[in-house]
């Protein structure tokens, strides 16, 4: 047949008699030629412009600028390109009813389609590169198309073609297309002035593009790439080659920051405010001024949601019409179909849409649009949560730094209620936000559903939605039935985790007195109560699953069945599968949740706005620049918002200068010798009786002030008082002003001092003060932060505080030195440490005036000397700065300038020593007094140093330094080694791979039945889904093609297997939900079960190494996602991968050359999740690494609030906090934009899929019941593919903590069998307490270097034996030898005449006593402190208790042996808890007891006590004592010198100090 462009089987084609406008021919023709001339003028400029892409002007991103009209030109151009499509099928549809070939009718059509797409790119390219005169030759396009366009309709107009005739509307809709374009570019000439216009305008990037640290680019790309997450490529493809880190994600735009956020909210809520004013009883609503604030992205959210799910059914009317279409065919095969008349060529819509590949084509756009919108929407929720949550963390922090103490100090506002409202209530509100649009849509998606549904199937639709909607309360009444059953897992989790702890902490003397097995019991206890309260959360999850499951197929059942009885035609296909059931039940299902969410986001805000709304500390603290001015109202600040976006400036004295307006100096000059001066002051801690009163004071400028008093009579009140932390009932505190001298109020000095010398006391601020409070505070940063404090650093002034602080020696400890984070991985310092930390702080801070609440409390006597010297009388003398001293040791009152007695809240007396020692006689003796006591208790002081002390433990807490390389974990070895190949491909294949391994291992654990059940049952289900499927289609087709048969049995029949196979779907639903669950169930019991006793078997050297947060991490969050997070994950992934499967299986069943085209669509999606699962990872990983030190930051400010407010470093720590709340966003934003891309990318494969299936099956397939079956399928996948990608993630991420777990259970394990039996011990072994050590080499691994050295010694049965020598001479080594906690690798201890090698451990370990240097505790009762396996009666324990002195105190205590100890004993002190364990020692009835060093953390009083008890309690036993302190062991019966591991002298005391160059002679002498 040969082509010709006007048909040629028209003879009056080429007419043109009636004009040469009224031939169609021609008018189509002549569309022809703006497209051809678009093409002309475009191509070689884009050419030339991609040649020349590198002389772009290029800021760091090409999507830098958009020109006016940007996203409404994008639009435009998208409903062309869609008008287009319809133009060329209509084209088709018309040519195909023709005897020849029309070109007309369509080419001009597909020219315009490839014109409008060219039009597109050549704009984008054009905008990038910012060349707007280029523009022309779209204008003149526009302009050319409009005016072919127009005359094309008003020819139909004249032909008068009706307005039902899709051309007809087509080519209007097309003219108004045209126009809008022209108008848009138009509109780019008028604001541009590229051309026409003397000046072009001259314009800038935005300000976030000009940052090359904002990579986050969501809000500057183009329509196309922000729809489809196009810019995300680099980052994700990126991720492949190098992790993701921090730098990689860079900055959040200013839009987004959590500054600009709280802006906006906080002015809505002050708006709020100012509203209820009036109203006493009314309190602010925050729910509207989050709607003020954020209301406009989430309407724009709902908009797209409401589009999407409009489009949502779209699908199955599709489906319903292709299967309608099919059939006819098949029907109408033998009639013939008309050939139009060529001059005629008109179509309807109806006849339009009727034909079956154009609905196809439609299926698959409808589909493509609704997942756009569906993904927009999710996007814009998410970002609007972010923005909601920063705004709410900005709003709580700047609460937190203006409460009033006594709110925290009374309780009225915990710190736990504090850190609960960072980290549950602002997410509760995020994710209630997320899930905002589902409450709105839902309903009217239920309701159009069942409209529809009513349509197809008439009354028996109604059933079948009456199932659904009748199941669905029970949805909601499981949901939150799981809620409840999660909360009890938590407290019990918690139990396990404080006993846990525990145990770790007292894992030494646990196994030292072989009670490891009690402890573990106890543990697994507790354990096994989580797990029923975990069972009830699975078996909730499984029928909340099931009910996901079961609920579709009951409603069709019931529909199917009524419809089969009720109506005579038999059920069609295009009914069958047009059936939208799971369009129901998905909102039914998420309804319950949101519903959930939003009765929790409505107690989360009553928390809030109590929170917002508690007291504030006063205004009337006269001290300059302190930022307890509350927030002015933004209407004050008319130039808050161009501030807030002015970068050349830091953030924070932008944020400084919008907080604290400029004060008005009225305060009262005073003469310059009073820096303070309190006159008629009543202050309260709120409660509104004075707890300070009538205080009438002045504290000298330049001078030491000192503040004493007894305990509790109001000393640290007063320095709070003058600082303005406590309410002012009536009176002033007055801080003096220096005339003449320029004050800087910016509360924030450091701002001012560019040289930071000594010289720069002229400078300093009037009114900075450096405060120490008594409980000493420190942040989570290094030592060198907290002694700085954000000043700036200067060398020799840093060396001079912490040499007067002595914490030089404590420094040198430190693995890092001073660069050590305090409080990570373990490294804690005791109370003296850390309270010289807060005193160099004070002291190193430029200030003027230094308050010190008694720092020398938890120091012994050197230290308090030396800082007195050293800091305080030279450092801060020297400097002419005003201290205040509040102090309980009297000896340094002589030093004072200053002096105030206090006395039950009032002051006693003012004055110099001299006034007082005139004026007050009476207070002078008592002084003198208390002076003498003081002294006597230093002479016994002299000797317990308590400083060597503190470092010892510090070093024995640093002690394995050659274990640092070992505490990282072991994946990360595994990783280095990689890395030293340095191949790429090696590291990034380990990054791509799926740990297959581990999984085989947890699924495993959970016992090889189960798994076999699991895996089984899933594949009969999911067959069984199939078959209803099948049967549905076989049932509805076989119905159409033989009337004759008898329809009531066939009906019956078909019913019957219909319900058969319902039913056995349902139940194995049920089946299935029920094995996953049980299975992670068994799992998770099975590998705790593991690791606890793995860990209490192992070896001592095992905790030295490891710091305990690491071990308690696999006990806490690794134990949480095995128990809870694996299952669900895992049931959720091999639902939708088996989905998917069967989907493709049927499809390919109906139509086998839809395999073929699933080769490529396979090779898409392999990539595709292979690329997002490694950048996911990273991403998820960075999300949790930057929430820690956000939360972490939250509650320090909230301990350190009093020393924050002192310093006026407020605006310091608020900038720290918008920092770290914006990490913490950006790396969400990442990882959920990432999300958005995988959901984009997979949604369109499955549109694709859902295209090749419908044009597959028109073509080829076999009845019109399989290509309904094989499209509906087709249409699943679309839903679970991301699933899929998004569950093989996650479950990549959550088998990092089994992998973690098994990492410990491949541990050694202490050797805990001997040679011997237990029975062949004599029972009461060792009677005598014989001790023969025999040639003893002790190492604590086999490759690391002996401790001790062939030691020989004997010690007869009764003695008494001290052990000594320098530190780190093995001394405890030997100790933990006779326990075998260490290595005998040579040589052998003989106890009574047995080697204790033979023996079993327990045995061993039970039969000897020791007592250690740090006394422990456990939580429960005195009882069981002392005797944990209830052996012994309760006489035997009072006399335990009166040997070691504690008769009478525990008989005070309620409850007597029941009374309880809390956790670590923090209810007994030092002293005390130290006779405890001597009293456990002698409970057990041991003829040997060794004291490892157990005076040393005691004071003279207790260690007399000690001493007595060993002479007479344990006179007729072994005792074997360690000293540090040579004096306690010159009354020894036998004494052994070791030094370097070896022994060196032996001999009784007296003997060896004859010895005048003896090492022992010498410790004595040294250690007087």
């Amino acid at each position: 047949m040969r082509l010709a462009f006007c048909g040629n089987d028209n003879a009056s084609a080429y007419n043109i008699s009636a004009g040469v406008l009224r031939n169609v021919c021609f008018v189509d023709a002549l569309n022809l030629v703006p497209h051809v001339f678009l093409l002309f003028i475009t191509f070689p400029i884009l050419f030339i412009g991609w040649g020349s892409q590198s002389s772009k002007v290029q800021i760091h991103h090409n999507t830098w600028l958009h020109f006016p009209g940007h996203n409404l030109r994008w639009i435009l151009t998208f409903t062309l390109l869609f008008v287009h499509v319809c133009e060329i099928a209509e084209g088709i549809v018309s040519d195909t009813q023709m005897k020849s070939r029309h070109l007309h009718l369509f080419l001009p059509a597909i020219m315009g389609f490839v014109a409008a797409t060219v039009s597109i790119v050549y704009y984008h390219n054009i905008e990038t590169s910012n060349f707007p005169k280029l523009l022309l030759a779209l204008f003149l396009y526009w302009i050319m198309a409009f005016v072919t366009k127009t005359i094309k309709l008003v020819r139909y107009c004249q032909d008068g073609v009706p307005f039902s005739q899709l051309r007809f509307c087509i080519t209007g809709i097309m003219v108004i297309l045209y126009g809008l374009l022209m108008a848009v570019e138009i509109n780019v000439i008028r604001v541009r002035r590229y051309v026409f216009f003397m000046n072009p305008q001259k314009v800038k990037p935005p300000e976030d593009l000009q940052d090359l640290g904002v990579r986050f680019l969501q809000p500057f790309v183009n329509l196309l790439s922000k729809a489809t997450y196009w810019w995300m490529n680099t980052l994700i493809i990126s991720a492949h080659k190098k992790p993701v880190d921090l730098k990689a994600i860079g900055k959040l735009p200013i839009a987004m920051r959590a500054l600009t956020n709280y802006v906006c909210l906080k002015e809505a809520y002050e708006e709020q405010k100012k509203k209820v004013e009036e109203q006493p009883n009314r309190s602010p609503s925050i729910w509207l001024a989050m709607y003020s604030a954020f209301g406009r992205p989430i309407l724009l959210s709902s908009t797209f949601r409401y589009l999407a799910d409009l489009l949502g059914f779209a699908g199955p009317l599709c489906i319903s019409g292709i299967v309608q279409g099919f059939q006819n065919t098949t029907n109408n095969t033998n009639t013939t179909e008309k050939v139009k008349d060529p001059s005629n060529s008109y179509l309807s819509s109806e006849e339009f849409l009727r034909n079956v590949y154009v609905l196809a084509v439609l299926l698959f756009l409808a589909l493509i649009l609704q997942r756009t919108f569906l993904q927009a929407s999710y996007y814009v929720t998410t970002e609007t949560g972010i923005n909601l949550r920063g705004a709410l963390l900005a709003m709580i922090y700047n609460k937190i730094l203006r409460l009033s103490t006594s709110n925290l100090s009374m309780g009225e506002m915990t710190l736990g209620q504090i850190n609960n409202l960072v980290a549950i209530e602002t997410n509760q509100l995020m994710w209630f936000l997320f899930l905002c649009p589902n409450l709105w849509a839902m309903p009217v998606q239920i309701i159009m559903g069942v409209i529809l549904l009513y349509n197809l199937l008439g009354v028996s639709a109604l059933v079948g939605a009456a199932v659904i909607v009748l199941l669905a309360p029970i949805q909601y009444f499981i949901a939150t039935k799981l809620a409840e059953a999660q909360k009890s897992t938590l407290d019990y989790s918690t139990e396990r985790l404080k006993k846990t702890n525990e145990i770790l902490k007292g894992i030494k003397l646990l196994k030292l007195y072989a009670w490891e097995h009690i402890f573990c019991t106890s543990v697994e206890e507790t354990r096994m109560k989580e797990l029923t309260s975990l069972k009830t959360f699975a078996l909730h999850t499984s029928l909340s699953i099931f009910m996901n499951a079961a609920i579709p197929i009951a409603a069709v059942l019931a529909t199917f069945v009524t419809y089969a009885y009720t109506n005579d035609k038999p059920l069609q296909p295009a009914q069958a599968f047009a059936s939208l059931f799971h369009i129901l039940v998905t909102p039914l299902f998420l309804l319950s949740t949101v519903v959930r969410f939003a009765v929790k986001a409505i107690v989360s805000v009553q928390k809030l706005n109590e929170f917002l709304l508690s007291d504030e500390i006063g205004d009337d603290s006269w001290r300059g620049g302190d930022s307890s001015v509350p927030y002015e109202s933004c209407k004050k600040h008319t130039g808050l918002h161009t501030k807030a976006i002015n970068r050349r400036q830091p953030l924070r004295y932008q944020l400084e200068g919008y907080e604290q307006p400029a004060r008005k100096q009225t305060r009262p000059v005073e003469i310059d010798d009073v820096a303070i001066k309190v006159t008629n002051g009543y202050f309260s801690w709120g409660s509104g009786l004075a707890t300070l009163s009538n205080i009438n004071i002045r504290i000298p400028t330049g001078q030491m002030t000192m503040i004493v008093g007894q305990v509790g009579c109001g000393k640290s009140s007063l320095l709070l008082a003058i600082l303005g932390e406590m309410q002012t009932l009536e009176g002033k505190v007055h801080w003096s002003k220096l005339p003449g001298r320029q004050t800087n109020t910016e509360g924030y000095f450091s701002v001012n001092e560019t040289e930071p010398s000594f010289e720069a006391s002229r400078s300093r601020n009037r009114y900075s003060v450096a405060y120490a409070a008594q409980k000493p505070w420190l942040l989570n940063a290094t030592v060198e932060e907290n002694i700085i404090f954000g000043s700036p650093f200067n060398k020799q002034r840093y060396k001079a505080v912490t040499d007067a602080c002595s914490l030089q020696p404590d420094i040198d400890l430190l693995p890092f030195g001073d660069q050590t984070e305090i409080g990570e991985r373990g490294i804690n310092l005791s109370g003296g440490q850390r309270q010289r930390i807060c005193v160099a702080r004070a002291l190193y801070q430029n200030t003027n005036i230094v308050f010190l609440d008694d720092p020398f409390s938890a120091l012994d006597i050197h230290l308090s000397d030396h800082l007195m010297q050293e800091g305080i009388l030279k450092f801060l003398q020297e400097d002419k700065r005003t201290l205040v001293l509040v102090t309980h040791k009297l000896q340094y009152l002589p030093h004072a300038d200053w002096i105030i007695a206090m006395k039950d809240g009032m002051v006693l007396r003012e004055g110099t020593l001299k006034d007082i020692q005139n004026k007050d006689i009476e207070l002078y003796e008592h002084w003198k007094t208390l002076m003498n006591r003081q002294d006597q208790e230093l002479e016994k002081d002299m000797e317990a140093d308590q400083t060597t002390l503190e470092r010892k433990t510090l070093r024995r807490a640093m002690y394995p330094r050659e274990s640092k390389s070992q505490l990282e974990d072991e994946d990360e070895e595994e990783e280095e080694e990689e890395d030293e190949d340095d191949n790429m491909s090696t590291v990034m294949r380990l990054r791509t791979k799926m740990p297959w391994k581990t999984c085989w291992r947890y699924l495993t654990s959970g016992g090889f039945f189960l798994l076999f059940l699991m895996i089984f049952s899933k594949l009969l289900k999911h067959s069984v889904i199939v078959a209803i499927d099948y049967w549905l289609a076989t049932w509805t087709s076989m119905d159409n093609t033989n009337e004759a048969r008898n329809a009531d049995d066939d009906k019956t029949y078909h019913v019957a297997v219909f319900s058969i196979l319902s039913g056995a779907g349902i139940v194995l639903c049920l089946i299935t939900s029920l094995t996953v669950e049980w299975m992670g169930l068994t799992a998770a019991k099975n590998l705790h079960h593991n690791l606890l006793n793995k860990i209490i078997l192992g070896p001592i050297r095992f905790f030295d190494m490891t710091p305990l947060g690491l071990i308690l991490n696999r006990f806490s969050a690794d134990t949480n996602i095995i128990d809870q997070h694996i299952p669900p994950t895992l049931e959720s992934l091999t639902r939708s991968t088996l989905l998917c499967l069967s989907a493709i299986g049927m499809i390919s069943y109906a139509t086998p050359w839809f395999l073929v085209a699933l080769v490529p669509l396979g090779i898409a999606f392999y990539f595709i999740q292979k690329y997002f699962r490694v950048a996911s990872k990273d991403l998820q990983e960075l999300d949790d690494s930057t929430q820690l030190p956000l939360l972490c930051h939250f509650s320090e400010t909230a301990e350190g609030l009093t020393t924050i407010r002192a310093f006026g470093h407020e605006a310091r720590f608020k900038q720290r906090m918008l920092e770290l709340t914006d990490t913490n966003n950006i790396a969400y934003l990442f990882l959920s934009a990432a999300n958005r891309w995988l959901e984009v990318r997979t949604d369109y494969l499955g549109a694709c899929i859902v295209l090749t299936a419908a044009v597959t099956s028109i073509t080829e397939g076999p009845n019109s019941g399989f290509v309904g079956l094989g499209l509906l399928y087709a249409l699943t996948i679309t839903n679970y593919l991301n699933w899929v990608v998004r569950n093989l993630a996650d479950l990549e991420v959550q088998m990092g903590a089994v992998k973690k777990v098994h990492s410990f259970l491949n541990m050694e394990s202490e050797n805990y069998e001997g040679c011997l039996d237990p029975s062949q011990v004599p029972k009461d072994w060792p009677q005598e307490g014989e001790i023969k050590i025999e040639n003893l080499c002790v190492r604590y691994e086999n490759n690391l270097k002996p401790v001790l050295k062939h030691v020989k010694a004997y010690i007869k049965p009764g003695q008494k034996v001290g052990i000594c020598g320098r530190t780190g001479s093995g001394k405890s080594s030997l100790s933990l030898a006779f326990f075998r906690m260490v290595d005998i690798f040579d040589g052998r201890i003989m106890i009574d005449g047995i080697d204790i090698s033979k023996l079993p451990l327990h045995t061993l370990r039970s039969r000897l006593s020791i007592i250690l240097q740090d006394p422990i505790l456990f939580s429960g009762s005195i009882r069981f402190n002392l005797d944990p396996e209830c052996k012994c009666t309760d006489d035997r324990l009072w006399e335990a208790l009166e040997i070691a002195q504690l008769k009478n105190m525990v008989k005070s205590l309620p409850g007597g042996l029941d009374a309880m100890v809390t956790e670590g004993g923090e209810n007994f002190s030092v002293g005390q808890r130290q006779l405890f364990c001597l009293a456990r020692a002698f409970v057990r009835k041991s003829s040997i007891l060794i004291m490892d060093e157990a005076t040393a953390s005691i004071d003279m009083a207790t260690e007399n006590i000690l001493q007595k008890v060993v002479m007479t309690a344990f006179a007729d036993r072994t005792v074997v004592t360690i000293a540090h302190r040579v004096s306690h062991i010159l009354d020894a019966n036998l004494v052994l010198v070791l030094s370097e591991g070896f022994l060196v002298e032996c001999d009784t005391a007296s003997n060896l100090l004859l010895k005048e160059d003896g090492l022992f002679t010498t410790l004595v002498k040294t250690h007087k």
